[in-house]
């Protein structure tokens, strides 16, 4: 039974791969609103499948699967991949800027996955943690109110790759210890309000757009005042 049970969590995290393939399928045929849907899908996935192979104990029973692994291809495909094609095809950015701009996004998070200290012992990702799906909701919801030119979504994500090599510690939502209840609790339902703005469209009311924020904010500063106690706390004492 718990050979079951891992595999089918295994089974579950590999699923996103196919979340990918039916966002692009979806992002070809210019239903930017379903490929927006995929997103969310692939992002639930991610979010709770690592308690449940933590739960199903899945690196003691079925130790030849490299989750790990397994997690950051099918992240990779419905994190980066799947958004930059998004990016790319639905009017987000200039149109001189499209493939020079889709490429660093592309190179950045690939190096962001490779690099040794992604994740850390004391569970804080490194560098920008590649949360372009998110962007993606926001690039494109600024392009449909008139409100966000597509040079600024170039601007931003040229910003945010770059933020990929600057190696301080992003809070890692079901993992870092601090504030983790909130962060999480917060977390969800700023994961209901995104899933409203991606139903809603084309017409989104701008004060759920405006209240949605406040997740990100609160994840970029709490990432910043936990950064900033690390390095203190590693720092030689004069």
């Amino acid at each position: 039974m718990n050979l079951f049970w891992a595999w089918l969590v295994h089974i579950y995290t590999a699923s996103g791969a196919v979340i990918a393939f039916l966002g692009a399928i979806a992002v070809f045929g210019g239903r930017y609103r379903e490929a927006l849907l995929w997103m969310v899908a692939a992002t639930i996935i991610d979010s709770t499948d690592g308690i449940l192979a933590r739960r199903a104990r899945v690196k003691t029973v079925l130790p030849a699967v490299d989750g790990a692994r397994l997690d950051d291809i099918v992240d990779y495909l419905t994190f980066v991949f799947l958004p930059v094609l998004f990016f790319y095809y639905a009017g987000t950015l200039p149109d001189g800027w499209r493939l020079p701009v889709v490429a660093i996004v592309l190179i950045s998070s690939a190096y962001g996955f490779a690099a040794s200290d992604a994740k850390t012992e004391d569970h804080f990702f490194t560098g920008f943690p590649s949360y372009w799906n998110i962007v993606a909701v926001y690039a494109y919801v600024g392009v449909l109110s008139g409100l966000v030119p597509p040079i600024v979504n170039a601007v931003a994500l040229l910003v945010l790759s770059s933020m990929v090599f600057w190696r301080i510690g992003y809070v890692y939502p079901s993992r870092t210890p601090t504030l983790r209840g909130m962060t999480l609790t917060l977390g969800a339902i700023w994961g209901v309000m995104v899933l409203a703005i991606v139903l809603a469209l084309p017409d989104v009311h701008p004060a759920l757009v405006m209240a949605s924020l406040i997740f990100p904010a609160y994840y970029f500063v709490l990432s910043a005042v936990l950064q900033v106690r690390r390095r203190a706390t590693v720092s030689p004492q004069p």
